[in-house]
C-alpha cells in the first residue's frame, strides 16, 4: 500500500495561521473542533447561535453572500452543516429548523433560495430576489442541501417528507443544469435512504454533468469546460466539488486520474496567506473576506478525506 498526502503539516499550519488571522469566530471554532483537537462543541454552537433569528431561522451573514437580519432558506445549509459537525443535530434543534422551513415552503414542497424579505438588504447581482407579490417557487439548490443532513440524522417531520418528495421529482426531471444545482442534488442523493434509486439517479446525473461540460476534468485545459450562464469568468467546478468525499455517489463519475488532477489543483490553489480563494464573482470585499475562511475549511476537509492509503 502507498499513500498520497496532499494535506501536509506545512499546508495545514499555513491554513491555521490564515484562519486565526482572518477567520470569523464561527470558522475559528469549526477549525478548532474539526482539526485543532478541541472536543467540546459548546463554543462552536454558541458562535452558530449568534446567527439565529427570533423566528427560528438563520441570518446575519451566516451565508456570507446573504446579508441582513431576515432569515433566508439558503442560510440553513450552513447551520445544519455546523450542527452535524458538532454532533448536535438533535431532535429539538431539527424540529425547530423544520418548523421554520415549513413556514416558508412553496406549494411544490420545496423551499426557495431566498425570500422577498431579502430585498431591502445588500445582495449579490447573481442572487435574484422574488418580488413582494411573487410567490417564490421551491428550488433543488436550497432544498437538496437542507434535507440531506436531516435524512442522515433520520429526522421525522412532515417537512422532511415533503422536501424529500420534491427533491426526488426535481432530480428525476433535471435537464439543463448548473454546477451548484448538481452539487445540491449530489448532497441529497448521498443521504436519501432509497439507495437503489439514488444509484440510478446518480448515474444519470453524472452523464448530464459530463455531457453538458459543467465539470473541469483537466485544470490545464479550462477551455474544455463550459462556464455556466451568470458565473464569473473561470468559475469552474472540478470533480472534488461534486464528490467531496470518496464515499460520495459522484465519485464514480470520474476516473482516478481526473480526480487526482483536481485534488492536485486544489492543493496548489492555497494562497501565500494560507487561505484558499473564492472562485465566484467578487461583488463585495467584505463578503469575500468572510467567505474565504469557509472555503479554506472545505478545502482542508476535502484534502483530508482523500488522504487515505491507496493500492
Amino acid at each position: 500500500m502507498t499513500s498520497t498526502t496532499r494535506l501536509t503539516e506545512t499546508r495545514l499550519d499555513a491554513a491555521a495561521r490564515f484562519l486565526w488571522t482572518s477567520g470569523r469566530v464561527l470558522e475559528q471554532r469549526r477549525f478548532a473542533f474539526l482539526l485543532g483537537g478541541e472536543h467540546d462543541p459548546t463554543g462552536l454552537l454558541a458562535a452558530l447561535d449568534a446567527h439565529r433569528t427570533g423566528d427560528g431561522g438563520y441570518a446575519f451573514g451566516l451565508e456570507p453572500d446573504v446579508r441582513g437580519p431576515a432569515a433566508q432558506p439558503i442560510a440553513v445549509p450552513a447551520a445544519l452543516l455546523v450542527l452535524e459537525e458538532a454532533g448536535a443535530l438533535d431532535d429539538a434543534r431539527a424540529r425547530g429548523v423544520c418548523d421554520w422551513l415549513a413556514g416558508v415552503t412553496a406549494p411544490d414542497g420545496g423551499v426557495p433560495v431566498v425570500l422577498p424579505s431579502l430585498r431591502p438588504y445588500p445582495r449579490p447581482p447573481f442572487l435574484p430576489v422574488p418580488g413582494g407579490d411573487e410567490k417564490p417557487a421551491g428550488a433543488l439548490l436550497s432544498t437538496g442541501q437542507i434535507v440531506a443532513p436531516l435524512l442522515r440524522r433520520g429526522v421525522e417531520h412532515p417537512w422532511v417528507a415533503a422536501a424529500t418528495a420534491f427533491c426526488r421529482d426535481a432530480v428525476e426531471n433535471l435537464g439543463e443544469t448548473h454546477p451548484y444545482e448538481v452539487g445540491a442534488a449530489v448532497r441529497f442523493l448521498d443521504a436519501v435512504p432509497d439507495t437503489a434509486w439514488a444509484l440510478r439517479a446518480a448515474a444519470r446525473l453524472g452523464g448530464l454533468v459530463r455531457d453538458q461540460r459543467i465539470v473541469l476534468l483537466d485544470p490545464a485545459r479550462p477551455e474544455e469546460a463550459r462556464t455556466a450562464p451568470g458565473y464569473a469568468p473561470g468559475e469552474h467546478h472540478l470533480p472534488h466539488d461534486y464528490a467531496r468525499r470518496p464515499d460520495s455517489l459522484a465519485r464514480t463519475w470520474f476516473t482516478d486520474a481526473e480526480l487526482a488532477r483536481g485534488l492536485d489543483h486544489l492543493a496548489a490553489a492555497q494562497q501565500p496567506d494560507g487561505g484558499w480563494p473564492i472562485t465566484w464573482a467578487h461583488w463585495s470585499a467584505t463578503t469575500e473576506s468572510e467567505a474565504r475562511p469557509g472555503v479554506t475549511l472545505q478545502a482542508l476537509l476535502t484534502l483530508a478525506a482523500y488522504d487515505v492509503p491507496t493500492a
